[in-house]
This record gives structure tokens, C-alpha cells and sequence, in this order.
């Protein structure tokens, strides 16, 4: 059985479609620092390499920008973004270019854009 703090990922079917960057499915934990709400914990849905979602259960406001931390398989990332979307609690936060936390990043779609490949291959 895998830890709560594992990263789950995977390909998210379907929601490349008008974006700039696909979108992997990415189950971490995550903090959210907002200046109106305080620090938040959440779990993540899904990662690209310009944002990211996340289940929160208390309300933090559109077009705020927050300080997230999360770990991903090449390391932990804390990045600046802003809050974008709200659907119920799922949230979809933009990140604010960071270099290294970037890296970190890109890196990481790059592993499950192959690690994608190898499971449509088989």
C-alpha cells in the first residue's frame, strides 16, 4: 500500500485540449499560503507545467496570489501562483515564473508525459 504523501500520477485524459501545457494527475499533498485565509492543506488533482489543482475545504479567493508548497518525484517545490479557477472545491492555481521551482517542475511533466507513453504502450 502506498503512503498518503506518494505522488499518484498519471495522464489526465482530455484536458490538454485549449491549454498551453497537458495536464498529468498528480495526488500530493499541498500547502497553501494565502494572505486572506492563512495557510491551508489540500490535496492535488492534477499538475502542468503552468499550474496546478487542488481539493481545498475552506474558500480562498479568485484572483488572490499564494505561496504553494508540494512534492513532486524530483523534489519538494514551494512557487508563487494565483488562484484562477474555483469549481465547488476544486481549485486551479497559475504559477508565477519561478526558475528553479520551474525546473523542478518541467522536469516532473516530462517523467509522467513517459511514464503516460509507456502505459498507452502496453
Amino acid at each position: 500500500m502506498e503512503s498518503r504523501n506518494q505522488p499518484e500520477c498519471g495522464f489526465t485524459q482530455g484536458t490538454a485540449d485549449a491549454r498551453r501545457h497537458p495536464r498529468f494527475r498528480l495526488d500530493v499533498d499541498i500547502r497553501i499560503d494565502s494572505r486572506t485565509a492563512g495557510v491551508l492543506k489540500g490535496r492535488t488533482v492534477d499538475i502542468s507545467e503552468s499550474g496546478i489543482s487542488a481539493l481545498l475545504r475552506l474558500e480562498v479567493p479568485l484572483g488572490e496570489f499564494v505561496e504553494l508548497e508540494f512534492m513532486l518525484p524530483f523534489g519538494p517545490v514551494t512557487v508563487y501562483a494565483t488562484v484562477r479557477q474555483r469549481n465547488a472545491f476544486r481549485y486551479g492555481f497559475q504559477f508565477v515564473e519561478s526558475h528553479s521551482a520551474h525546473k523542478i517542475i518541467q522536469a516532473t511533466c516530462r517523467w509522467l508525459s513517459a511514464q503516460q507513453a509507456v502505459r498507452r504502450a502496453r
